[in-house]
């Protein structure tokens, strides 16, 4: 697989379900109220039960070793917009941004956005991952 500048990768839909986000968050060892349930989350105020924002570093991971595979992830950041919830259809992709050959494999640099169907941008980002050939 050979990536240049501009493609756009693979887009990933998914929606995470509230039990997901308990699990990641229990074997994170982050279990705070807002990530358990919508209850507790509405009694900090929130509009109800929300993902920690690792796991949308994760889902990041994923989208870029789904969209190349048996990539290497390098680096991934994140600007946090808004809130990420359960139950609610997301959207990840991405776009390359700079492309560095070698014999054997590419390192890519990638701009990121996790979006709500409904087009909201929820978290950006940037991702670099090496491309075996």
């Amino acid at each position: 697989m050979s990536f240049d500048f501009g493609d756009e990768l693979t887009p990933l839909r998914l929606t995470l379900a509230p039990q997901q986000v308990a699990d990641y968050v229990h074997a994170a060892n982050q279990a705070a109220p807002r990530f358990l349930d919508d209850e507790q989350a509405k009694k900090e105020g929130l509009p109800g039960q929300i993902a920690p924002g690792n796991m949308s570093l994760a889902l990041f991971s994923r989208f870029l070793e789904s969209a190349a595979p048996g990539a290497r992830v390098l680096r991934i950041s994140a600007t946090f917009r808004s809130f990420v919830q359960p139950k609610v259809p997301l959207l990840v992709t991405g776009v390359v941004t700079d492309v560095t050959d070698a014999d054997d494999e590419q390192r890519i640099e990638c701009d990121l956005l996790l979006e709500s169907e409904a087009g909201e941008r929820l978290v950006t980002g940037t991702g670099s991952v090496v491309v075996p050939r």
